[in-house]
């Protein structure tokens, strides 16, 4: 007995809207399972080669947290080659501080696959410092994805 193996299309798949609240949350952690909800593959109809993901908006993104000696640590790098000796560096301690968004989603995009597929989902991601976001009009339904930081 041979089994048939479903294609699906960009039209078969729904996309929904989420919310995620990164309060007290590990960054890893909470950008891996981002990362698995903007590729899809909590769905189904999972299929490798195109988008079938949903989108994601991350709320609260300056209170995430890294473990160990990171927050110290950790350099984010960024070569500008239009200036001279364009490598920049900053540590996760100013990244958290001033670029919470940014940092959220670099930690993200490079848990997607990389390339135009990669590019596509990316764009899926909504990232704010605050509580507050912008898009009420589509809907979002609040999803808690990991397990929040015991004190």
């Amino acid at each position: 007995m041979q089994r048939q193996t479903t294609i699906y299309k960009k039209t078969d798949v729904a996309k929904k809207w989420y919310v995620v609240d990164a309060t007290n949350k590990p960054l890893g952690r909470l950008a891996s399972e981002i990362a698995v909800v903007l590729m899809g593959k909590n769905k189904p109809q999972y299929t490798p080669n195109f988008d079938c993901g949903d989108y994601v908006i991350v709320v609260n993104c300056s209170k995430v947290w890294l473990t160990g000696d990171k927050i110290h640590k950790k350099m984010y790098y960024d070569n500008k080659s239009e200036t001279y000796g364009g490598l920049r560096t900053r540590s996760a301690r100013v990244m958290k501080k001033e670029y919470p968004t940014e940092m959220i989603r670099r930690a993200v995009s490079g848990m997607l696959p990389k390339g135009p597929l990669g590019k596509d989902m990316i764009k899926k991601l909504f990232t704010y410092a605050g509580p507050e976001h912008d898009r009420q009009q589509n809907k979002p339904v609040e999803v808690e994805l990991t397990a929040k930081r015991e004190k």
